[in-house]
């Protein structure tokens, strides 16, 4: 006979609770990238329109919250590339769309490394599912936009990520220092001369 934790390691999630943690998930970031990963829960319960326990119930623990989060966004920014190709009217056009997300992503996630400060391994496993997902669908990206001539072709993906990554590492110092409009000259700079 299997224990209720057995039983539910063995079934999906239904689809509403998927849901629910995904607007658990979505209000957390949003509030990560206002306040950063030490906001109230309170405040995250508010902005998804729940209570604190459910937030709790979902999530024990604040590093448990901050690494769904983590790992939530690598999965919408990874599903973004695609729909970009498809839905934008150049490759370039959604390659810049992309990187404005990805520039999200990364202010979400500053915070992560002290929250996993004493757990060398959970951080490198996360980092290596970050590549893993996140330089193909750049790679695609660059490729497209290299193809239909918008920018020369041989750009490294994760050069790239690793340079818009730096860039946004001074935004939280200094709030006069703007990471998007530095990236945005860098994406800029890619463009051939037309």
């Amino acid at each position: 006979m299997m224990n209720d934790g057995d039983e539910g390691a063995a079934r999906p999630k239904r689809a509403d609770a998927r849901r629910n943690e995904k607007t658990l998930l979505d209000a957390a970031a949003a509030i990560f990238v206002t306040s950063g990963v030490e906001a109230p829960v309170r405040d995250i319960a508010a902005k998804a329109g729940v209570g604190t326990a459910t937030i709790y119930r979902h999530f024990p623990t604040r590093a448990d919250l901050i690494i769904a989060v983590y790992r939530h966004q690598i999965e919408a920014c990874a599903e973004a590339g695609p729909a970009l190709l498809a839905t934008s009217a150049t490759p370039y056009a959604a390659l810049a769309r992309w990187i404005d997300l990805f520039v999200d992503f990364l202010v979400t996630k500053h915070g992560l490394a002290a929250v996993l400060q004493s757990d060398n391994a959970g951080f490198d496993t996360l980092h290596a599912y970050f590549l893993d997902r996140l330089v193909p669908v750049c790679t695609r990206l660059l490729d497209a936009a290299a193809a239909a001539g918008e920018i020369r072709s041989g750009l490294e993906a994760y050069e790239l990520m690793r340079g818009v990554g730096n860039l946004c590492i001074g935004a939280d110092s200094d709030p006069r220092y703007d990471a998007r409009r530095l990236v945005e000259l860098l994406i800029a700079g890619l463009r051939l001369p037309d």
